[in-house]
């Protein structure tokens, strides 16, 4: 399928509604695949694709981080983000064009802007749904597109999703809090997250780390409220015996 177009969705049951619908609106060279990654890079190697079109939830909230990746191995590869069954807001489909993909394709505008939407890329034309276009005009300026997670900011991850305060996290790595601030920014914003939570479910999704590896228990743990201190024997006996002679 040499200059056709790749569509990457994880639907495998709707790949037959999938293709019947791209024949009626005109795509004749057209193949679907769920393969990532690696395997994902290889296929278009090896196909060449003059369109790829994915789902917005290909890698669930991730997709428009892991396509500037993708971008940044085939910089002249044109995407389309088509969002159907995976609502995601505004703010988050206009970080698909912040990282480089062309056009952005909501259901949510209706079935008219949609499929008109699909027919535009078809063409070769690019397109940005009408609520991406009006969230990215209230910005001042364009947002920097996303760059690749760095192998510190890894380690924080990692840390992160195992429970570990920053403080804790400072320590490990033995560097000062505002550091660790500022990477947290850099990593949220990187991840289109807002939120450790969300963070732990993209590092899951992407098998950044396993279920095996969390251990939130590697360290001292004390949980509020704070234990009593131990009495003195001493104290404690001094204490029984003044009891045992207060009046009655």
């Amino acid at each position: 399928m040499p200059g056709g177009t790749l569509v990457l969705s994880r639907e495998k049951k709707l790949y037959p509604l999938f293709r019947t619908r791209l024949a009626e609106l005109g795509f004749t060279n057209f193949e679907i695949t769920g393969e990532e990654r690696d395997s994902l890079n290889f296929i278009i190697n090896e196909k060449k694709p003059r369109l790829v079109l994915v789902g917005s939830g290909f890698y669930e909230c991730s997709t428009a981080y892991m396509m500037g990746k993708l971008l940044r191995t085939f910089p002249k590869l044109n995407i389309a983000a088509v969002s159907v069954f995976y609502k995601i807001p505004d703010d988050l489909g206009a970080w698909f064009i912040y990282n480089g993909v062309k056009s952005y394709i909501n259901f949510l505008e209706g079935p008219d802007e949609f499929y008109g939407g699909l027919i535009k890329v078809r063409e070769g034309k690019e397109y940005i749904s009408p609520g991406v276009v009006e969230r990215m005009n209230m910005r001042r300026e364009m947002a920097e597109p996303a760059g690749n997670i760095t192998d510190r900011q890894m380690e924080i991850i990692r840390l992160l999703c195992n429970g570990f305060t920053g403080h804790e996290i400072c320590d490990v790595l033995a560097i000062a809090d505002d550091t660790l601030s500022v990477q947290k920014t850099k990593i949220y914003t990187c991840l289109n997250v807002r939120n450790e939570k969300e963070l732990i479910r993209v590092a899951l999704f992407l098998k950044w780390i396993t279920v095996e590896e969390l251990c939130f228990f590697g360290r001292e743990y004390i949980l509020n409220p704070q234990p009593m201190k131990p009495v003195n024997k001493s104290t404690r006996r001094i204490a029984v015996k003044s009891i045992r002679l207060a009046p009655a």
